[in-house]
């Protein structure tokens, strides 16, 4: 079916006091596996490719960006496809060009004003080419290049009245922030500031989103989600089942080299850790 925005699933979702979510993805493996499980569940979802993950590919947006177009075009569940941790003014004017319904601009690394600045030009261009377009306030920790950052530090936390003011003076139409989550967490230990997010979601008028979920505790997502998360993003947990899926099959079969034995094994693997996440934020 065609391509549906984030911004559509993101509204419907708070209407509806659920989440939806979002993954990003390094391979076709990885939007073959999302897709499968959304559409195990009847699900919408939303892929998502980041600036790192364009690194990888050799700094090239395209190739990933139509293989995910065609994918889920070719889908039987809404999917959407956003553009996520963008810093690079060059790579965030691809994303209309690229089939990307939004972006994530992220300028949280930056000091308060020029955080405000930055992300004021990224929302003022994102709209004028029809696109939806996410921030961050305070700062999650655990982005790849960045420094080590604890989520529990002082100064890390999202503050209620500047997030207010952050999102009026922005004009963003989601807003990230940071309630104890991590980026990169491979243990599911992250405690949630589950009081602070209410405050949050009483003084702020647009959607709230949750990073750095894959090291976050079922009964916390969904406290989360309860408490006005309504978009949570999700990449550790799918290189987690991937990976594991195939050191064991290697393990079990060490004469394999036919990539395409091990990779369907983490592809399935994949889309069975999506299908569970989905099933969790739709309850």
């Amino acid at each position: 079916m065609p391509l549906v925005t984030t911004g559509e699933l993101v509204t419907r979702a708070a209407t509806t006091h659920s989440a939806v979510a979002a993954f990003n993805i390094i391979t076709l493996e990885h939007v073959e596996a999302v897709i499968a499980g959304a559409e195990s569940l009847d699900a919408p979802v939303v892929l998502q490719v980041s600036e790192n993950a364009v690194k990888f590919r050799y700094g090239s947006l395209l190739p990933l960006a139509r293989a995910a177009v065609v994918a889920a075009e070719r889908a039987a569940v809404p999917v959407a496809l956003h553009l996520d941790h963008v810093q690079s003014d060059v790579l965030l004017r691809q994303a209309a060009d690229a089939g990307f319904g939004s972006v994530m601009y992220d300028a949280a690394h930056l000091p308060y004003a020029e955080n405000l600045a930055a992300t004021r030009a990224a929302a003022d261009w994102a709209h004028s080419q029809g696109l939806w377009i996410e921030a961050e306030l305070g700062e999650v920790g655990g982005k790849q290049g960045r420094p080590a950052l604890d989520a529990h530090a002082p100064g890390a936390r999202t503050d209620p009245a500047e997030a207010r003011a952050f999102v009026a003076d922005s004009g963003v139409d989601a807003l990230a922030v940071a309630i104890g989550s991590a980026h990169a967490m491979t243990r599911r230990t992250a405690t949630l500031d589950h009081d602070l997010l209410k405050r949050l979601a009483t003084t702020v008028d647009v959607p709230l989103v949750l990073h750095g979920s894959s090291g976050v505790r079922d009964d916390e997502l969904t406290a989360a989600v309860a408490g006005g998360i309504a978009k949570v993003n999700v990449g550790t947990a799918l290189n987690i089942a991937m990976t594991g899926a195939i050191r064991e099959f290697l393990a079990a079969h060490p004469e394999a080299v036919d990539s395409r034995t091990y990779l369907s094994v983490g592809r399935d693997a994949m889309a069975e850790a999506a299908r569970r996440i989905i099933q969790l934020l739709a309850r």
